[in-house]
């Protein structure tokens, strides 16, 4: 007797919770089919990982590539191979880093985070002087390194320049740095750059896939020759060295092929931007950070959130001052966008009727 499989209901509208909520990208989908077939050698001694490998640091202008699960897994490993153990890294309030990951930098590597308030989610050289308070004395953590996000979780970019600046700063200091690129993606579609531009002045970072049509990859790119050795072995003892590495890189090379990690890219931003627009002169609603990637983050009143929220999926990024984040993904449509506006417009109509 054949049993069936029942997969759980969907959300019955396009999810603006996060880019999380997409659907992996169909061409995803085939190259895994097309991977899946016949034996190769385990933990990336296969012609996927050594083929995409390549390809991305060709792109990167990279020392090395390394697959992973997941984005918390690329920070922490990432950041593990710039730090021993009495030392620290500065980051941003905000950081996903800091926030939303759980302790795991200070668990897996036992280090401390230097945390700075950022407004728009974004380090200067000045805020991280701010922190460098303390060298060389034994009773404190020595800071090492910085890690900054791009695109920052509020949405907003490092131009090619900022990143340059605070670049030279860090490393002038003594101090390495590591990109969260989680949506690296957004950050080169809205700035028009290359992904070796954006590298260019950091030591390590990740280039997310997950959040724009992968189902569960990210890359590790390293900068950094110095820092290559150590990686193989970091990557073992955290857990993320994949046995069918094969399935990982095989994601990256669908996003790589006719450049689709940036249509796809483009195209969530552009879903946002549209959304943006839309809300712009609805009563009661205001942005509260530029729209440079793919969120949108609104400030409502806050009778309008709750209704919005029976009918819609998003996220309340800041409750204390009624602030939500709209984030449009690579399968976003316009109709989607439309629908959600309209919605938007016309339950603050209700609130002022």
């Amino acid at each position: 007797m054949t049993s069936t499989l029942t997969p759980p209901q969907a959300l019955p509208r396009k999810s603006f919770g996060s880019d999380n909520h997409a659907a992996a990208h169909p061409a995803v989908l085939d190259a895994l089919a097309s991977a899946s077939r016949g034996d190769v050698t385990a933990y990336g001694d296969d012609p996927w990982t050594e083929r995409v490998s390549a390809q991305l640091s060709e792109q990167f202008g990279a020392s090395g590539v390394f697959f992973v699960f997941n984005g918390t897994a690329a920070n922490v490993l990432g950041i593990s191979l710039m730090l021993r153990r009495y030392q620290a890294v500065i980051c941003a309030e905000g950081a996903h880093l800091n926030v939303d990951e759980c302790g795991a930098a200070e668990r897996i590597i036992g280090c401390k985070l230097l945390t700075v308030p950022a407004a728009d989610g974004k380090l200067t050289p000045e805020l991280v002087a701010a922190r460098l308070g303390g060298r060389g004395d034994e009773h404190r953590s020595q800071p090492a390194a910085v890690a900054i996000t791009q695109a920052t979780e509020v949405g907003t970019c490092y131009t090619v320049e900022e990143l340059r600046r605070l670049g030279d700063f860090c490393h002038s200091a003594g101090l390495l740095v590591y990109a969260d690129g989680a949506r690296l993606a957004n950050a080169a579609a809205f700035l028009g750059c290359s992904l070796s531009e954006l590298a260019a002045s950091v030591d390590v970072l990740s280039f997310g896939g997950t959040k724009n049509g992968a189902m569960g990859a990210e890359a590790l790119i390293v900068m950094n020759p110095s820092l290559l050795a150590d990686v193989p072995f970091e990557r073992k003892q955290q857990m993320q060295l994949a046995s069918k590495m094969r399935y990982l890189a095989a994601q990256f090379g669908a996003l790589l092929d006719d450049q689709r990690w940036l249509r796809n890219a483009r195209h969530a931003n552009a879903m946002a931007r549209r959304l943006a627009d839309g809300v712009g002169g609805i009563p009661g609603v205001s942005l509260r950070y530029p729209v440079e990637s793919n969120g949108v983050f609104a400030v409502l009143p806050p009778d309008l959130i709750e209704p919005l929220q029976r009918e819609w999926n998003f996220h309340v990024w800041d409750a204390e001052n009624h602030v939500v984040r709209w984030m449009a993904a690579f399968d976003t449509s316009e109709d989607d966008v439309d629908a959600f506006v309209a919605s938007v417009r016309a339950a603050a109509g209700a609130l002022t009727a």
